[in-house]
């Protein structure tokens, strides 16, 4: 964990540069390369490993992974910015067509929105035959709440994420309208953790789900976690 978090802060160091007086490299100076309309933008899928993911975090990764290969689960791609044809779909079929246009230009993920290791690093595996996923996540130092723990509003974040992705499985196109949170103890700050979601009931539009935090050897319970999201009306779209 330490080491997780160390990687972190070298992270933040070089985001803020040399000590103050000290020059800056060249290459802060130079401006951001620009995408031309003749190339094609690359979407990076962001639920993979990168430097700053943990023993931990890569050892559940690989384990994962090798149970995707008979096909009963299957690793969720995660973007920073929209690409996949679900989110398309999304904004052709609810968005007003002036808030995509004006609205939506720079938007990004808000988790997806930390470099590499002082945010949010995780990837979801979706089992679709049992209607659950398990979220696999990291918190960084930029997360910290209380000194050397994460704050309550990432872990909120998280089991938002997580629970959404479990419903929009079987929902498609859903919105969050209710949680409810238990923590039970803080979580580490750029510790490892498990989030275990489950569909538990579907009626029309509604999508009841639950969840609940483990440590890696699932012996530490910290949080606990209900959800209601909503399947959108396609009929209904949202305005400005």
């Amino acid at each position: 964990m330490l080491r997780s978090c160390t990687a972190g802060l070298r992270s933040l160091w070089a985001l803020r540069g040399r000590r103050e007086g000290a020059p800056r490299l060249s290459t802060d100076l130079q401006p951001a390369r620009r995408l031309f309309s003749t190339e094609k933008a690359v979407h990076k899928d962001w639920a993979l490993p990168n430097p700053s993911w943990s023993k931990d975090l890569k050892l559940l990764f690989d384990q994962f992974m090798k149970k995707c290969e008979d096909g009963s689960w299957e690793r969720l791609p995660s973007y920073k910015h929209t690409c996949t044809q679900k989110n398309e779909d999304f904004k052709t079929y609810f968005l007003d067509p002036q808030l995509v246009e004006e609205g939506l230009s720079q938007a990004q993920l808000f988790t997806r929105g930390f470099e590499d290791g002082l945010g949010f690093e995780y990837v979801i595996f979706n089992n679709n035959d049992e209607k659950r996923t398990v979220c696999l996540f990291q918190g960084g130092p930029y997360l910290q709440g209380i000194p050397g723990f994460l704050h309550g509003g990432a872990i909120a974040t998280m089991i938002d994420v997580a629970l959404g992705s479990c419903a929009a499985v079987s929902g498609g196109a859903i919105m969050t309208a209710n949680l409810n949170i238990n923590f039970k103890r803080p979580v580490p700050l750029c510790s490892v953790v498990v989030v275990n979601s489950q569909l538990d009931k579907l009626e029309g539009r509604k999508l009841f789900v639950s969840c609940n935090i483990r440590s890696v050897d699932e012996k530490t319970l910290y949080s606990e976690a209900t959800g209601l999201f909503i399947k959108l009306d396609p009929k209904k779209k949202f305005t400005i």
